[in-house]
């Protein structure tokens, strides 16, 4: 279920049935006053002492977990404010229902509170913060299992490839460039077609400068390239022994290669010949696709490496990311840690398969995971998630037989929905449903007659189904997580969620039916 009753996203119960509104809970006065689960907390003489606040159906198992953190370093208390399902709660209920108390050191809220916490820690003068969206994860979230990186550095530069820029109108270019700056590009390839006229070559460099972007320009034609860096190209794609001279003709810095692009003993004398000059520029050996030399290609970076271990070298993944029908997650992670360790400081990528679509983007995630990592002298591992997208680390956080404890203290109509290694576990008041088929289910919900119900549950049951299938975390009321392939916006909680459709016609229909009768 979502947040698994710790804090399961607030729109929960209001979608599947209104069972809990403000003005019903006013009324419940016997559920209001519940006071302190213990007179006092367990051991003054702990460092910290912390009040947790929850949901009935959460106290328990709070309770439990709170109690199993190894070495915990702080005393705590537990107050349940009145209702069944901990994310219903608001800042502004909080505020209105917690009665003031003395020797707390700060208060913790279900992960999905809603609200200005500023307000709370105005009323009763100690620091209020949200704890984790699942309770499970509590002991991780005291324990310092989890150190935060920081994710705002990297040493790689992203080249985001436009391949087809002589068949597009510069409008056109402009918005794809733009696209891949949001993705995480830091510099936008302008791509020459062999034998392909390209009379807009200099009004495209000229409107991305006007854009501030930083442009190259890759041909394998020397008029191209002298015409891009003229025009003010930042960089050129690729200079050899035979071409060098273009670098006297223009301020561009060059990406060095060989003569034949896969003779390393040529791209060693490039740059060599290059060297002096005391100008800046790229050394590029040539990633080849897989069966066409990839390991021999990988071995070339190695001894570019060997050679000079201190010149700037940039790797071009299309090679191996266009050309390979598999995720481009896996790919790119491992051609990132094989750069990583060879200080390879910029990529060039393109998206031309529409199974590379997200590339860009997993290229600017998997750099600063991979500086974090390297920084850290450790496997990228435990530093973020944004590699992860078909599966979790830890998808199913409850048990089946936690899921029956649930079910067994859930006294409404309000469906809730749980995944775990067994399939699809469905409950409210009148019993557990349990399949690895949402067909399977329907029969047995009962919404035949409530088309915005059963359009909201065949949505959350889907998503479920998926996230069975993956080995993903699911949470009602949430999308699924993909990593970095794709983002939605963060949640401000300090926001309170807007109704959907859904919840809106079954309010609809439910008065519609009060009326008329």
């Amino acid at each position: 279920m979502s947040k698994s009753l710790w804090a399961e996203a607030d729109r929960l119960s209001r979608c599947i049935a209104p069972s809990f509104p403000p003005s019903n809970l006013r009324g419940r006065k016997s559920e209001f006053q519940v006071g302190w689960q213990n007179d006092q907390f367990e051991d003054p003489g702990m460092s910290e002492r912390i009040l947790f606040l929850t949901g009935r159906l959460a106290e328990s198992s709070l309770n439990k977990t709170l109690e199993s953190i190894p070495d915990r370093q702080f005393s705590f208390d537990i107050k349940v404010l009145g209702v069944s399902v901990a994310a219903l709660m608001t800042t502004d209920l909080i505020a209105k229902r917690l009665d003031p108390f003395d020797g707390v050191d700060r208060v913790i809220l279900p992960g999905r509170c809603r609200g200005e916490l500023a307000i709370l820690e105005t009323q009763f003068g100690v620091p209020f913060e949200r704890g984790p969206e699942e309770l499970k994860d509590l002991p991780q979230f005291f324990g310092g299992e989890k150190y935060q990186f920081d994710l705002s550095h990297h040493d790689m530069k992203i080249f985001a490839e436009i391949v087809d820029a002589p068949q597009s109108s510069v409008s056109s270019i402009v918005s794809r460039a733009e696209r891949y700056r949001l993705d995480g590009a830091d510099v936008i390839d302008i791509g020459c077609l062999p034998n392909t006229p390209f009379p807009h070559l200099e009004d495209t460099i000229k409107a991305l400068k006007h854009e501030n972007f930083i442009v190259s320009v890759d041909s394998l034609a020397d008029d191209d390239l002298l015409r891009g860096g003229r025009a003010g190209a930042d960089y050129l794609f690729s200079l050899s022994e035979r071409s060098l001279w273009i670098a006297d003709e223009v301020d561009s810095t060059p990406i060095l290669i060989g003569d034949t692009p896969t003779d390393l003993d040529s791209c060693i004398r490039t740059v060599e010949k290059f060297l002096p000059t005391g100008k800046a520029f790229y050394a590029d050996p040539i990633l080849d696709p897989i069966h066409y030399g990839f390991v021999d290609s990988i071995n070339r970076y190695k001894g570019l490496r060997d050679r000079f271990p201190n010149i700037e070298i940039l790797m071009g993944i299309g090679n191996l990311s266009e050309l390979t029908h598999a995720d481009t997650l896996g790919v790119n992670t491992m051609l990132l840690g094989i750069a990583s360790e060879l200080n390879i400081t910029a990529l060039l990528t393109t998206e031309v398969s529409r199974h590379c679509r997200s590339v860009v983007k997993e290229l600017d995630s998997g750099r600063r995971i991979m500086f974090a990592a390297r920084g850290e002298s450790m496997p990228p591992r435990h530093i973020d998630e944004a590699l992860l997208a078909l599966h979790d680390r830890h998808p199913f956080p409850y048990s089946t037989s936690e899921i029956n404890e649930f079910a067994d203290a859930v006294k409404d109509t309000n469906f809730r929905i749980q995944v775990n290694e067994q399939g699809i576990h469905v409950y409210n008041r009148d019993g557990i449903r349990r399949a690895t088929d949402p067909y399977d289910l329907f029969p047995k919900l009962n919404v035949d007659d409530d088309a915005p119900h059963a359009f909201y549950l065949g949505l959350e049951l889907a998503r479920a189904e998926i996230a069975w299938q993956l080995g993903k975390r699911y949470e009602q009321d949430e999308l699924l997580s993909w990593g970095c392939v794709w983002r939605d916006e963060p949640d401000d909680l300090t926001q309170f969620s807007e109704e959907k459709s859904t919840l809106k016609a079954r309010k609809h229909n439910y008065k519609t039916k009060r009326s008329k009768g």
